[in-house]
């Protein structure tokens, strides 16, 4: 099986499991919202973004930094788990007490400050789980880790079935977060002693040194990607009065745009390992990676914002229900920051697989400055409103910084895929022809027959060339191509 082919099956195995994860997620967060209401969910929201702002202290780039490492020497799996394995104990008793600390000092009601806590608790969880899947990506045997996220919103799944059922409250919603993520470590962890290394607690005091530098750029990273995605969230709590029924609209609107950021997340997964290798070995098969996964990002993310963009109000109203209406155009502002995303994640990706995590680093550390500014700013004035304009602002600054960074490489901005672009809008604008007219159909056979004009409008402009057609041929294993 050649690299394309091992690249093509971990992105196949890693759509199932998310397609099947979205499914079951699609379906708990519409039972969850409709039956805690804007309140109970707005609070539940609050926590999730609340602590996960917190809880990428955890990790500190750990995690990718492991993906990185293994993926060039498989013999440092076990040295790198077992250490990694002693920080984050310590990262994890560390994060706790300032959670603690500051859900206390703000002086939340009770009933939040305690859904806090058990959701910060399954975030630290879930960070644990993610040690091991860094394993998983480095030997590119993602069905591990998908296997895990279908177990996790199965569970999820039937969790909120049986407490919706018994007539619970949102601590028992928020407690179905903490149990779950408990038997996904557990899951992860076997699954990593049996199949790859048995996990041993190791202290090598020299070795934590040398990583932590070498991950903090990429945990630094993380944390500013949270800060400009959730401090909005926790702003609003801050800075408006009675705040749970607009974070439960805010959030609604992005319950649904965020799960879309499976697609990078997917592709680079698999892709990451492929690019590390690549960089001092070959760099134009790195360069070929980087134009090519940009443009397959621009093919997916345009018309998937066009599609929500005008189906938002039937979303909302399918998905929600009426008293999360408000939640309309929040979600017509947000679902613009997909597109972004996805081409920022192939430049993000470019540079960790060039060791500049720094770089990315620096310039997500400007994009959350200007994010907290900016809310600072408009919250008061527009609420929730203000805080979707400022989300897709500061993904609108993080493409030109990321631009510019490139220029200044041995690596160029690749403007010939603006070809490419162009025919992606043209697909998209025709694509609007039928959601227009078909609008009164069913909201499935909207997205069905649009995005089948879509692809035959994109094939017909010859949106795939000659290099994408031969990617595809190599995909296919030979035993396929001879029937």
């Amino acid at each position: 099986m050649n690299k394309l082919q091992i690249i093509a099956k971990n992105i196949g195995i890693l759509l199932l499991s998310q397609i099947i994860t979205l499914i079951l997620g699609f379906l708990y967060i519409i039972y969850i919202a409709r039956y805690l209401g804007t309140s109970g969910f707005g609070i539940l929201s609050f926590a999730l973004a609340f602590t996960g702002i917190f809880v990428i202290l955890v990790d500190l780039g750990l995690n990718m930094l492991t993906v990185r490492e293994v993926s060039r020497d498989k013999s440092l799996a076990g040295k790198y788990l077992g250490n990694t394995i002693t920080l984050k104990i310590i990262l994890a008793l560390f994060t706790l007490s300032l959670i603690f600390l500051v859900v206390n000092i703000v002086k939340y009601p009770q009933e939040t400050v305690n859904v806090v806590y058990l959701i910060g608790f399954s975030l630290i969880f879930g960070s644990f789980s993610g040690i091991f899947n860094s394993i998983f990506q480095a030997y590119e045997k993602m069905e591990y880790q998908s296997y895990g996220q279908i177990i996790n919103s199965f569970l999820m799944f039937a969790g909120v079935l049986i407490a919706i059922y018994l007539g619970l409250d949102l601590y028992a919603f928020a407690s179905i977060y903490f149990i779950v993520s408990i038997i996904v470590l557990i899951y992860s962890f076997v699954i990593c002693s049996w199949k790859f290394v048995l996990p041993k607690i190791e202290i090598d005091l020299n070795f934590w040194k040398l990583i932590i530098l070498e991950a903090l750029p990429f945990g630094l990273t993380s944390i500013f990607v949270l800060i400009y995605y959730y401090i909005d969230t926790v702003m609003i709590s801050i800075i408006i009065p009675n705040f749970n029924a607009i974070i439960g609209w805010y959030s609604a609107a992005y319950r649904i745009v965020m799960p879309l950021s499976f697609i990078p997340a997917i592709f680079f997964s698999s892709v990451f390992p492929v690019m590390a290798n690549f960089y001092g070995t070959s760099e134009q098969s790195l360069n070929f990676a980087f134009e090519k996964s940009i443009k397959y990002m621009v093919i997916f993310g345009i018309p998937i914002a066009t599609l929500i963009t005008i189906l938002a109000n039937k979303i909302i109203l399918l998905i929600y229900g009426e008293s999360y209406f408000p939640s309309v155009i929040a979600l017509q502002i947000l679902i613009w920051t997909v597109p972004l995303i996805f081409i920022d994640s192939a430049f993000a990706y470019l540079f960790s697989s060039m060791n500049k995590q720094v770089t990315v680093a620096k310039i997500m550390a400007i994009v959350a400055l200007f994010n907290i500014l900016l809310n600072i700013i408009l919250i008061p004035i527009y609420s929730y409103i203000g805080a979707s304009f400022v989300t897709l602002a500061s993904d609108l600054i993080t493409l030109p910084l990321m631009m510019f960074v490139l220029s200044k490489t041995q690596f160029k901005v690749p403007f010939k895929i603006l070809k490419d672009v162009t025919k992606v809008f043209i697909a998209s604008i025709i694509m609007l022809i039928p959601l227009i007219i078909l609008n009164d159909l069913n909201i499935f056979i909207i997205i069905l027959i649009s995005s089948l004009v879509y692809v035959a409008t994109f094939l017909s402009l010859k949106g795939l060339d000659d290099e994408d057609i031969k990617i595809i041929k190599n995909i296919i294993p030979k035993k396929y191509k001879n029937h």
